[in-house]
């Protein structure tokens, strides 16, 4: 399972011409899901993401986490992170995890970061999106759950 992690100072999603969520200052995370993928990447995926220090502490370093700032956290599925680029002018798919299974994942993954922390926001599974965003920083970071061997 792939989280790319930005660290905002605001974002918001949008679907059908409406707004569906918004954080302030917090990480908007775009969501892949790759074949093989499973609950433990996602439960994994998430302690990273809520653990993850890139926020500045009183010295500007990186040294605080989401909880600790009380900073927002959007999900937004985005299949496209599991694609493969290795060869050719196109992007291929066979290693992202089939539409089903791939909306299982991030629905659980959404439920689980709701229950663990008091700021969550999502995006819409399989739907056309518009992701706005302020990068603070910017600080970009892709954290990747690889899926089990043979997976």
């Amino acid at each position: 399972m792939i989280g790319l992690l930005q660290r905002v100072s605001a974002a918001n999603v949008a679907a059908d011409g409406a707004v569906i969520a918004a954080i302030g200052r917090g990480l908007l995370v775009l969501v892949g899901v790759e074949a093989g993928d499973g609950e433990p990447q996602a439960d994994r995926l998430l302690e990273r993401l809520l653990g993850y220090r890139v926020f500045p502490d009183a010295e500007g370093r990186m040294n605080l986490a989401l909880h600790e700032v009380g900073g927002g956290l959007l999900l937004v599925p985005q299949f496209t992170l599991a694609a493969d680029t290795s060869k050719g002018a196109r992007p291929g798919f066979s290693t992202a995890a089939p539409p089903e299974a791939g909306r299982a994942l991030y629905e659980y993954l959404v439920a689980r970061a709701r229950g663990a922390h008091p700021q969550v926001g999502a995006g819409r599974f399989g739907a056309d999106m518009q992701v706005t965003l302020t990068n603070d920083g910017p600080v970009t970071f892709w954290l990747r759950v690889p899926p089990p061997r043979g997976g």
